[in-house]
């Protein structure tokens, strides 16, 4: 039987302070205390239940991170102001100067800008590998490497990590297995699959309405405990401390996630098989024509399906930026970045969310300039919605037989 995280969520119950069905609000910036002496044991890290300042900590995030927590299946997990506020001080927490990173060559274009353009000032190096090749993998890993680094569904080629490869091989050399999990919330459990730490944009698909900047990361209570630190402790000291108010938003837009990944996954798969049908190259982990969907099938909580992200080549840069602006004026979505949204979002990526990476090397991975990314939206009518994708399609000429679209690829 599959792990079924979202009822994991569902077993967590609060009560407000004055009996309310959601936890009241921590609206303080700073706590007090009833004796001096807990204020020191605090500072300490010695006084269990306390609160100190809000950078630290607030009942608020607390919540949050225990339903993040459970749902990731680890012990505790640490919220932050925004996903690159949860990414930044994981990789400095687990790096000193003169060590090694192996990351993806796929990764969000933030995240690469981290690794390629300022983490080296600190004098800690990345290599950037196809992480889907385990034996690269391991033989780009030196005497200094100290974390492998990837996204379990990478932004934007949708490139899937073998978790449980990687896990075996970080653990046979030591290293810390950080997995970025934001295209596959509830799909997939990293920390059950061997991951160490798990992270998350909470910007995305797990808050849902585009509202809100949030971040988390998920493990032991004793590196969560590390990252907290007043002395030392990389989230505590960078300071990317997420507000209560917006805490308490997403802890209740997270109850509604189970439903939502379902119905993201439900049409992304329709519309995916749909376009590949017509001659699109079409890139979904749940069409067989995928490389590693066998290998999504092996990791997956199958209730949750195989996520609401994919993408198509339409040939050219002008294609796709012709095609985004007639769907957006046809009321299908919004040419936007982000994901997670109840409307579908559509971006070019070379041009946008991985703009950070340099052409030859977006060439190289095969991120083309005709790429267009799709968040699918919850659509109730997703036939409807086709039908209406393939006549902008067809206004423009971007569909006009099969054999021209093959032509096109």
């Amino acid at each position: 039987m599959s792990f079924k995280p979202a009822n994991k969520i569902q077993d967590l119950q609060y009560f407000g302070e004055f009996g309310g069905v959601n936890p009241s609000i921590s609206d303080s910036s700073t706590y007090t205390f009833l004796s001096a002496k807990t204020m020191f044991d605090t500072f300490e890290g010695n006084a269990d239940g306390c609160y100190l300042y809000s950078r630290h900590t607030t009942p608020s995030n607390l919540y949050l991170g225990e339903a993040l927590a459970a749902m990731e299946g680890t012990e505790i997990a640490n919220v932050s102001a925004s996903g690159m506020g949860a990414i930044t001080p994981v990789l400095l927490q687990l790096c000193d100067a003169g060590d090694h990173i192996i990351s993806s060559r796929t990764i969000y274009g933030g995240t690469y800008a981290f690794l390629k353009n300022f983490i080296p000032r600190l004098n800690i190096e990345t290599s950037f590998v196809d992480i889907t090749k385990l034996d690269i993998v391991e033989a780009a890993i030196t005497k200094h490497t100290k974390v492998l680094y990837c996204e379990s569904v990478s932004n934007p080629l949708l490139e899937i990590a073998d978790i449980k490869g990687l896990s075996k091989i970080a653990k046979k050399h030591n290293l810390k297995l950080v997995i970025d999990n934001t295209f596959s919330p509830l799909s997939i459990s990293p920390a059950k699959l061997g991951a160490d730490v798990v992270i998350h944009s909470l910007t995305k698909f797990i808050n849902g309405s585009s509202d809100t900047v949030g971040g988390v990361v998920c493990g032991t209570q004793e590196f969560i405990n590390d990252l907290r630190n007043v002395n030392d402790g990389a989230s505590m000291l960078l300071g990317s401390t997420m507000d209560s108010l917006r805490a308490a938003s997403i802890l209740k837009n997270m109850r509604t996630l189970h439903i939502r990944m379902k119905q993201h996954s439900k049409n992304a798969m329709y519309i995916a098989k749909q376009f590949e049908a017509i001659g699109f190259k079409t890139v979904y982990p749940g069409l067989a024509s995928h490389p590693s969907h066998e290998l999504f099938k092996s990791m997956m909580n199958s209730e949750y399906g195989f996520g609401g992200m994919f993408t198509i080549d339409v040939g050219s840069l002008d294609n796709a930026n012709a095609l985004m602006e007639l769907m957006q004026h046809n009321n299908l979505g919004y040419l936007a970045v982000s994901l997670g949204f109840y409307k579908t979002l559509f971006s070019a990526p070379g041009s946008s969310t991985s703009s950070e990476i340099p052409e030859e090397e977006q060439k190289e991975m095969g991120l083309s300039d005709g790429l267009i990314r799709f968040s699918i939206g919850l659509d109730d009518d997703i036939e409807r919605t086709y039908k209406m994708m393939r006549k902008c399609m067809e206004d423009l000429n971007i569909l006009e037989t099969k054999d021209r679209l093959q032509e096109i690829m």
